[in-house]
Parts: structure tokens; sequence; C-alpha cells
């Protein structure tokens, strides 16, 4: 008989770098999760992808284990990556601070295809030049 889910966590966790303090601690102390399991688990699975931050999903059962699903990095942070920026321009579509090619935009579609709600890879790359344009990043080619 398949466990009963408690309830659903979602996170957004530096990769590599999960520890007690909020927001991870808070979030799964009232519901009587293991943290330093999570911590530990997060931690190894995430080792390689250091200096993203990774949205993840925990599931809690009704016995107090867990299980947790990582997902791929948000587009915006993945944006500002490839254009070298620090932040995003605070006055969209007026000012543009950043460039990416459209190869990169096709990189990160490919990348984030399986979250995005599309199979499509054109729609998928038109998506992230959504994203890319409210952020104020152009995207040449």
């Amino acid at each position: 008989m398949p466990k009963k889910v408690n309830a659903q966590i979602k996170l957004h966790v530096p990769a590599g770098q999960a520890n007690p303090a909020p927001p991870v601690g808070p979030a799964l102390g009232q519901h009587g999760v293991n943290i330093m399991q999570f911590c530990k688990q997060f931690n190894d699975q995430t080792k390689s992808r250091e200096g993203l931050i990774l949205p993840v999903v925990i599931s809690v059962y009704e016995d107090r284990t867990f299980s947790f699903i990582i997902k791929s990095p948000p587009s915006s942070v993945l944006l500002k990556r490839a254009a070298n920026l620090a932040k995003a321009s605070g006055t969209s579509g007026k000012e543009i601070i950043g460039k990416v090619t459209k190869k990169q935009v096709e990189e990160i579609a490919k990348q984030k295809m399986q979250d995005l709600n599309t199979s499509d890879l054109g729609m998928a790359v038109r998506i992230i030049e959504g994203t890319a344009k409210s952020m104020g990043i152009a995207v040449e080619g």
C-alpha cells in the first residue's frame, strides 16, 4: 500500500548548500522531518550544480519520511548567468542591460524543457525569449 502524503513543500535552495537555517529548517521542522537527513541527501545530489538555485518539491508522508524532486533552475537564473549579470533590469522594456545569443536561449530552453508546459522546442525558445525581454536582456541572432 502506498504511503499517504501529508504535505508538499516547495523551496528554492542553493545547490550543494542546504542547511538547517531558514528557509529549509522551519519549513521541514513544522512537519517533523529529519532536517539533517534532507540536507545531506540534497547536498549529495546537487554537488555538481554549485552556484545555482534549485527548486525542490518535498513530499512528506504520514510516518514523517520524505522524498523530493529537484527541478531545473529558474529561467531567470540561467539567463542572468548566460548574460553575466548580477541582477535583472529595474525598468524592463525601457532599459536593456545585457545580451544573449539565440543559441544560448536554445540551450536554456533544452535544459528547461521538462519543466515548461510545452513539448515543442520552438515554443520553449519563445517562452525563454519572453523571460529575457521582461528582464531587460536582448536576444541577438
